[in-house]
């Protein structure tokens, strides 16, 4: 394969490396000789990323509390007109993800394939796989023209797994005068209180739809989470609605979630939410309409009213 040498924009906080990072790392091991990661954070990360088959971290230096994008954007174009960079970079679809991609397109003037659930080798080439019209199918995608390659991947598109290396080298890279795109700073962050596991990443997630038919009855999903130790998510509708906030949405445009347990509570089944979770191990659905497209991916489907249903669920686990 053409591709010898692929980058990786790790996001950390805290010291701790995104999950979306490690899965990055999954997929790139397994398509390139040398895999490094490129960062534009202060924590020292080289023993994780190392752990999972990243050879060097190359730090983006100077962007504490500064957007981070215009900075790595700028290193690692100028990394590659000087011909030190690497055939592909793979970015997460993230909020600072997009901003580097978005930018290091225009400085290099090269596309970037967005929306990639898969990474496969078509001629001698890497090539992106994207799912169109809702999901329903993929087309594969590649670049034509002699540049680097630069992908957006979905969370949750690869399966994060150590591979035993010991701590990355390191080394920063320069960052050339960016005028004014380097003065914005970061002046406060909202970080929205959270109990119990995150939606992104927990074993068991409880979701609810339309179907609920008020607010209020939210609070049912909220419940069974809880005896569950899930993490509650929701349709786009009740999102739009105004019931619960956007960091609770599962879909294509909110978020994509692989549980071992999904379980969808008056939710139809609409192409745009399966998107976000049909990649769940287990999935269970109530509803009360047996044609609903939901029950078309489900393990376990359960054809009754959310309002009998789940007040019963709830009851039976509290009984335990």
């Amino acid at each position: 394969m053409a591709i010898s040498k692929i980058w990786v924009y790790a996001e950390a906080a805290d010291g701790e490396v995104s999950n979306t990072t490690l899965e990055l790392l999954a997929k790139a091991r397994d398509l390139a000789d040398t895999v490094e990661v490129v960062t534009a954070s202060s924590d020292d990360i080289t023993a994780s990323v190392g752990a999972h088959g990243a050879t060097k971290v190359l730090t983006v230096p100077g962007t504490d509390g500064k957007l981070v994008g215009p900075p790595v954007a700028a290193a690692i174009a100028a990394a590659v007109e000087a011909g030190s960079g690497p055939d592909a970079i793979l970015i997460a679809t993230s909020y600072d993800g997009r901003d580097v991609a978005g930018r290091l397109s225009v400085k290099l003037d090269a596309p970037v394939i967005t929306n990639v659930v898969d990474l496969v080798e078509r001629d001698g080439a890497l090539a992106g796989v994207e799912p169109v019209f809702g999901g329903s199918t993929n087309v594969i995608t590649k670049f034509t023209a002699d540049k680097v390659n630069i992908f957006l991947v979905r969370p949750k598109s690869f399966a994060a797994e150590e591979s035993g290396g010991g701590a990355a080298g390191a080394e920063e890279l320069s960052v050339p005068d960016l005028g004014a795109t380097g003065a914005p700073s970061i002046t406060n962050r909202f970080v929205e209180e959270q109990s119990g596991p995150s939606l992104d990443d927990a074993a068991v997630v409880v979701a609810g739809g339309r179907g609920l038919g008020e607010k209020d009855n939210f609070e049912l999903v909220e419940s069974l989470s809880k005896l569950l130790s899930a993490a509650p998510g929701a349709s786009r509708a009740i999102v739009d609605a105004g019931w619960v906030p956007y960091s609770y949405q599962v879909g294509q445009t909110g978020k994509v979630v692989k549980p071992t347990v999904y379980i969808a509570a008056g939710i139809s089944g609409a192409t745009q939410h399966l998107v976000g979770m049909k990649g769940s191990k287990n999935i269970i659905a109530i509803n009360k309409d047996p044609e609903a497209p939901i029950f078309s991916i489900a393990d376990l489907g359960i054809v009754g009213d959310v309002h009998k249903v789940m007040p019963k669920l709830i009851e039976a686990l509290q009984s335990r």
